[in-house]
């Protein structure tokens, strides 16, 4: 079996490419994670959220959802998402479950409050809004309809 030299130096000219790629990356994450504090909001359902989806306000990006869990307590759900260090939130801001587009997926978004006091490191958010069920609503204005 020949060996050419001119292949043996593309493929690793490759190889150094992807680790490079590679090392970049994970500094990135490092980055945007050292520069966030976790909120914890609390919702009655998690609607379709997923670990990475965003959070905005006012339709501009500022965190991402970390991670979806279930209140053992109140059988909630519970929502921690990291938000940029720089943002500061009111405390009685309040979130909801939004739809990101007409195709499908959601996002969460945070409604600002009036408060001069906002939210720290590992705080939580109580006043939040379900998404609104597409079927659910259909399934009412049927069924309200028939009994007329």
């Amino acid at each position: 079996m020949k060996h050419n030299p001119v292949e043996t130096l593309m493929g690793a000219l490759v190889l150094i490419t992807a680790i490079c790629f590679l090392i970049l990356g994970m500094k990135s994450i490092n980055e945007n994670q050292d520069g966030a504090y976790k909120i914890t909001l609390i919702f009655g359902s998690t609607a379709g959220l997923k670990n990475g989806d965003n959070v905005k306000i006012s339709g501009i990006t500022v965190g991402k959802i970390l991670d979806l869990d279930l209140d053992l307590e109140s059988y909630n759900a519970k929502v921690i998402i990291s938000l940029n260090q720089d943002l500061k939130i009111p405390e009685d801001s309040s979130a909801r479950i939004t739809s990101s587009s007409l195709l499908g997926g959601n996002v969460i978004e945070i409604i600002p409050g009036s408060s001069e006091e906002y939210l720290k490191d590992n705080d939580v958010i109580f006043d939040t809004r379900d998404s609104v069920s597409f079927t659910d609503l259909l399934g009412k204005l049927v069924f309200s309809s028939e009994k007329k």
